[in-house]
Formats: C-alpha cells, structure tokens, sequence
C-alpha cells in the first residue's frame, strides 16, 4: 500500500485507490513555493515507487487548489530574493533545472492524472496543468502564460505547453502572454472539460475516475510509458516498440484475467466498486 508522506503545504485525500492533492497556500495563491514543489515531488515520488503494490495503491491522481485557485505559477517574491539580488547565474540554472523534476513527475506518472482548475491557472500553474491527461476547468477560469510580460521566459514548461497546444499556438501565446478564459481554453484543446461551477467540475471529475478505475493499472501505466517512448521517433522504431510493448502486456497476468473475465461474462478484478 502507498505510504504517502507528511505535508504541510498540501493536502492528501486517498480514498478507493484515488488521489487527489490539494494544493494549499491559498494566501499566495497556491504559487509554486519550494516547500509546495517539494512535498509536491515528495509525493509523486511515494506513489510511483509504490509500483510493486500498484494494483492495490494509488490508481489515479487529482490535482487541485484550495482557496478558489488551482495555481497562480511561481514565487515571485523568493524569484526576487533570492535569485535576482544574488544574481548567480549558476544557482539560477540550478533552480529552474531542479523545478523541471516536477513537470517531468506529473508527465510520466504511471496513474492517469488529472488536473481541476478553479479560479486561475498561470505561467508554471498554466504548464504544470499541461503534464496531466486530462484538464477540467471553470468556463470563467483564467489563464495566461505571463512570463514574457514581466521580461523572462516560460523555460521549462514550454515542452509541455507544445505537447499539449501544438507548436502554432502554444508560440503565439507563450510569445503574447495572451489571456484567456475557460471557454477559449477549451476551444484552443487545452481543457478537455469545462463546467459553469464546482459541480459541474466534480461531477465530470467522478465520471472519469469511474472510466479509470475500470481499466487495468498496469496497462494504463503500460500505454503511458509507450506513448512518451514513441514521440517523435521515426516510424520503424514506433513499429518496434509498440510491438514489444504489446508483447510484455499480451503476456501479463492483467491481460490473461481480462481475457478470461470476457469470455466468463464477469467484471475483472481491479474494477472498483463504488462506495
């Protein structure tokens, strides 16, 4: 079973192999502090070494924010103090290659991960919300990725932003710092739901854990591992390894209960019952 560790700066609620941490530093508006991002990586990092367990840990995850805000991006004030003033080029990049781990977290959990956005989501928030598989927001939420505006740029979190938005777009607005709402960021494909309140979140939220917790973990982290192995390689080596992918699941004791649980007309056993 996952052994999740103490936090301070979010809040952990796991119930029926399903995560959601909840970002809560409303004061700053849940903004990417070293204290959240660590106990952030700290978190992710129980839950994907609990792997051995998986089927009876954590099957998804959900990202939110305390407060009426999912995430307002980075800690300007310690962006400030502590870097600005020093001006130490070495401890910057140190910083933002270090802040590059929690992105990476997010982008190759092996649970789907999901992001639910109230309020606002910018800059690093924008982006961090890029690394999940699927993002419901507020139709009145805002966004922006600010970075240009206040003269540096969106480093790290510009991979993921292409990833999710497409180069064309995910340029114009990396380079604009164009604000937008809920609706425009369903009609640009960055959310996949959106929803006029809270309920409506949480209702679209519960459908898709339903949806989840009736596949197979292990594919599920199976087809996520595959789709980050075969981006941008060329077409016989997608052949390859999607073929060895399918070859290690074919194989494996998820996909013979499966199979077996078709043909005997019964649910498998990592569906989860609802309580």
């Amino acid at each position: 079973m996952t052994n999740l560790p103490d936090t301070k700066t979010l809040e952990l609620d796991l119930r029926q192999g399903w995560l959601t941490i909840w970002f809560n530093q409303p004061d700053n508006r849940n903004a990417l502090s070293d204290a959240l991002v660590a106990e952030l990586a700290a978190v992710l990092k129980s839950v994907r070494e609990d792997r051995p367990d998986y089927e009876s840990g954590v099957r998804g995850i959900t990202l939110r924010g305390r407060g009426g805000i999912f995430c307002a991006g980075a800690d300007l004030k310690n962006f400030k103090d502590n870097f600005q003033q020093s001006g130490n080029r070495a401890d910057i990049i140190k910083m933002s290659s270090g802040a590059a781990e929690i992105f990476d977290l997010v982008n190759t959990a092996p649970q789907v991960v999901i992001v639910l956005i109230e309020g606002a989501a910018m800059a690093g928030g924008f982006g961090l919300s890029c690394c999940a598989d699927v993002v419901i927001c507020e139709s009145g939420a805002r966004f922006a990725m600010t970075e240009t505006a206040i003269g540096v740029t969106p480093a790290q979190i510009s991979p993921f932003v292409i990833q999710k938005l497409g180069y064309a777009t995910a340029r114009r607005l990396m380079l604009t710092a164009a604000r937008f709402d809920g609706s425009e960021a369903h009609e640009l494909g960055f959310a996949d739901f959106i929803a006029d309140d809270v309920a409506g979140l949480e209702a679209i939220e519960m459908q898709l854990r339903k949806q989840v917790l009736g596949a197979a973990p292990g594919a599920v982290a199976a087809t996520k591992e595959l789709l980050g192995q075969i981006a941008g390689k060329p077409r016989e080596d997608v052949i390859r390894l999607a073929a060895e992918n399918f070859a290690d699941r074919m194989v494996s004791d998820e996909a013979k209960e499966g199979v077996a649980s078709f043909f005997e007309k019964r649910k498998p056993y990592w569906v989860v019952k609802p309580e």
